[in-house]
């Protein structure tokens, strides 16, 4: 995971060294819209600092160094009033707060699929004890019949034993103050 500083003031290149060490990744800085955009066209990042008082003087090229900068956490702070600690405490809180909605995200997409495969699995149970009632089926497609409900009935019983766990509950990686 990359970090952009966008910034027009040369001692922010000094914040960049401290904030790349204290979190352990690397960090790029660009002093102002066209070197932001250059390093969008050369990869993705995670988080984006942007400096406030560059969004102030040009809010023309604030919105365009957003509009391209995709999924990275966008955050606005002003180097001049803010140490290197406050801007470490914001990017950190920022990505976990990123985490923890991801994770809620795999949750809720990993439940609706379950809810989705149980439906559909209660549909073809159904149907095919429906059919199975039915006089005068040839054997080998009751036969059929019955491996299809036996199958459906294994797949339900796999979902039920298989409870979906919060994923923010246990096994997510933490950032580390």
């Amino acid at each position: 995971m990359t970090i952009l500083i966008v910034s027009g003031v040369e001692g922010v290149r000094n914040c960049a060294e401290v904030i790349s060490k204290q979190l352990e990744m690397q960090v790029e800085f660009a002093s102002g819209r066209r070197a932001a955009i250059g390093a969008f066209r050369r990869r993705e990042f995670a988080v984006v600092v942007l400096d406030e008082t560059l969004a102030d003087s040009d809010p023309e090229a604030a919105e365009a160094i957003w509009e391209r900068s995709g999924m990275a956490i966008p955050i606005q702070i002003n180097f001049a009033l803010a140490g290197a600690a406050r801007i470490i405490r914001e990017i950190r809180a920022a990505l976990q707060r990123r985490q923890r909605e991801q994770a809620v995200a795999r949750l809720a997409a990993r439940q609706d699929i379950c809810i989705e495969l149980k439906n559909t699995l209660n549909g073809l149970l159904l149907q095919s004890q429906l059919a199975l009632a039915e006089r005068g089926i040839p054997n080998n497609v009751a036969q059929k019949l019955r491996t299809v409900e036996d199958l459906a009935g294994k797949l339900r019983m796999q979902l039920a034993a298989g409870p979906v766990t919060d994923p923010l509950q246990k096994g997510t990686a933490r950032l580390q103050p």
